[in-house]
């Protein structure tokens, strides 16, 4: 008689395969996590080839897989992820034996939340196996290999961000932009450079004149929303968005990039006088105004580190979104 199996659908967790036989329940119980960031969607390392190739390896080892946590358009470069949390809280029940990858980097990026993982799952007595690099922490000498392997794909992705860092100081000393998504108000020609871009040159004027009437980027940002002005990227308007326009200098000319500073004529829309008095109000002292509270400040930082390390592999994601209408006529 055939080996007998059920599916057992759980909420918010994919799904868990029970075996029925005595047998099957004192194999390993395996996990299985994959990952793909969108500019990864390549033969290799799409979702479907990551998970063939894990089951194999768990057929291969007599493992018993029992949940699968299919992480789709996700950066490695933090561990806030949806199915990966999901996952370490079935961890932490041990709800399974061992926890099955098909690359190292696709489970994480920095060596630190790496090994702090690894410790993690073997405080919960769960081993970490990847297929690619042969590792298994399941033994000494398997630890000693995960280490190693570790050290090496954050080296490699060191690497990634020096030439990333190396090719956009090249481009910035030649007055080019470095990417894809150009300040509101310019576009981008086939060679790089800037270009003034008329309709939305007009909303940047905009925002400068209210800013400075009602010297408020909440209410400015409410407005904008109200009339349904979409930001470059079609976003709702924030007070942060806001404050990005009011303090970039490439609106009175002034290029910096990748440390390079330059006056280019032909980028100024914005008179120094205009720029100079949105500046003086933003920088204006509230005697009312009450100072941020430490707990919101470290919540700041931290959002913002994370937006900067996932930047590079999120920014073909960001490049592909519809940028929308950014200009309405009636703005007055």
């Amino acid at each position: 008689m055939g080996r007998r199996s059920k599916i057992k659908m759980e909420k918010n967790h994919g799904f868990s395969l029970e075996e029925s036989s005595e047998k099957e329940k004192k194999r390993l119980r395996a996990a299985i996590y994959v990952r793909v960031s969108t500019n990864s969607q390549t033969y290799g390392y799409s979702l479907d080839e990551q998970i063939r190739l894990c089951r194999e390896r768990c057929e291969l080892m007599g493992w018993s897989v029992v949940y699968i946590y299919r992480e789709d358009g996700e950066s490695g470069a933090t561990l806030d992820r949806k199915k990966f949390q999901m996952m370490m809280e079935k961890a932490k029940d041990r709800a399974f034996d061992v926890l099955v990858c098909w690359k190292l980097d696709r489970f994480c990026r920095s060596l630190v939340d790496l090994i702090n993982v690894q410790r993690q799952l073997q405080r919960y007595g769960i081993g970490l196996h990847s297929v690619t690099e042969q590792i298994d922490t399941t033994t000494s000498i398997g630890r000693f290999n995960f280490r190693s392997i570790a050290s090496a794909a954050e080296l490699e992705r060191d690497w990634i961000k020096e030439r990333s860092r190396m090719g956009m100081k090249a481009l910035a000393m030649q007055k080019k932009w470095p990417n894809r998504l150009p300040p509101l108000g310019y576009d981008i020609d086939k060679d790089k450079n800037l270009r003034i871009k008329k309709e939305e040159v007009e909303l940047v004027k905009y925002i400068f004149k209210k800013y400075i009437q009602k010297k408020s980027m909440p209410e400015l940002a409410y407005k904008l929303n109200k009339k349904k002005i979409k930001s470059t990227r079609n976003r709702k308007w924030t007070a942060a968005a806001i404050k990005h326009i009011l303090s970039n200098e490439i609106y009175i000319g002034n290029y910096n990039v990748a440390g390079v500073k330059a006056y280019i004529k032909e980028l100024k829309v914005i008179s120094n006088r205009t720029f100079d008095l949105a500046r003086k109000i933003r920088l204006r002292i509230n005697p009312n105004a009450k100072p941020m509270p430490n707990s919101r400040k470290r919540a700041t930082i931290d959002r913002v580190f994370n937006e900067y390390f996932s930047f590079i592999e999120d920014e073909e994601q960001e490049e592909k979104k519809s940028e929308g209408n950014v200009f309405h006529s009636n703005l007055a």
